[in-house]
C-alpha cells in the first residue's frame, strides 16, 4: 500500500482524465504511478511527456536499448513497481522474453554486441551517486565505439529519467 493518499479516477482533474480514460478502457485500472503523478496535473504532464519522447517515440536509440536501460536502471534502483511495469513495455514493444530475462540478469547476460553492452554500462555508471566523476574519456570511449552525442545524450537522459521516477515509486511504497 502506498506511503500516501492516491487519488482515483474521479479526483483526477480533467485534463488527467482525458488522458487516463483510454488506459482504463483498455486495461481496466490505472497504475499506482499514474495516480501519484496524478495529485499534480504540472508534474503529470511533465513526466507523461518524457515518457512519451524518451521511451515510446521512435528516436536516435532502439527501443531495445531504451527498453534495456529502464529495467537494468529500475533494478540497480530496486524499484520492483518499474521491473514488472518495463518487462510489460518492453514486451509490447517487440523484445523477446528470452531478451528480457537476459536484461534482468545484468549487462554481462545480454546476447548483444560489446558496443551495445558499453553504453548499457556507462548507463548503470551514469545512475549512481558518483556519477560527477564520469570522465570525458569515457564519453570518448562511447563516441569510439560509433555512438554519437545525441545518442549519448538520449541515454543518459533515459537513465536520469529511471532514477527519477524510480525514487518516486520507492519513496512512495508503490506496487507494496
Amino acid at each position: 500500500m502506498a506511503h500516501i493518499k492516491l487519488p482515483e479516477f474521479e479526483d483526477m482533474t480533467p485534463a488527467i482524465q482525458d488522458r487516463a480514460r483510454p488506459i482504463l478502457e483498455k486495461t481496466g485500472k490505472l497504475g499506482e504511478i499514474f495516480k501519484l503523478l496524478a495529485l499534480d496535473e504540472k508534474i503529470y504532464f511533465a513526466t507523461d511527456g518524457m515518457i512519451q519522447k524518451y521511451l515510446l517515440d521512435e528516436t536516435e536509440l532502439s527501443y531495445d536499448i531504451k527498453e534495456s536501460i529502464a529495467l537494468l536502471i529500475s533494478v540497480e534502483n530496486g524499484c520492483k513497481m518499474c521491473v514488472d511495469v518495463h518487462k510489460s513495455i518492453a514486451k509490447m514493444l517487440g523484445l523477446s522474453d528470452e531478451r528480457i530475462a537476459q536484461v534482468l540478469n545484468g549487462v554481462d547476460a545480454i546476447d548483444t554486441t560489446d558496443k551495445e553492452k558499453a553504453l548499457l554500462n556507462f548507463c548503470i555508471k551514469a545512475s549512481k551517486k558518483d556519477s560527477y566523476k564520469i570522465l570525458k574519456e569515457e564519453i570518448d570511449a562511447l563516441k569510439d565505439l560509433g555512438y554519437t552525442d545525441l545518442q549519448i545524450l538520449e541515454a543518459v537522459a533515459i537513465t536520469g529519467y529511471f532514477n527519477y521516477i524510480n525514487t518516486l515509486s520507492n519513496v512512495f511504497a508503490l506496487g507494496e
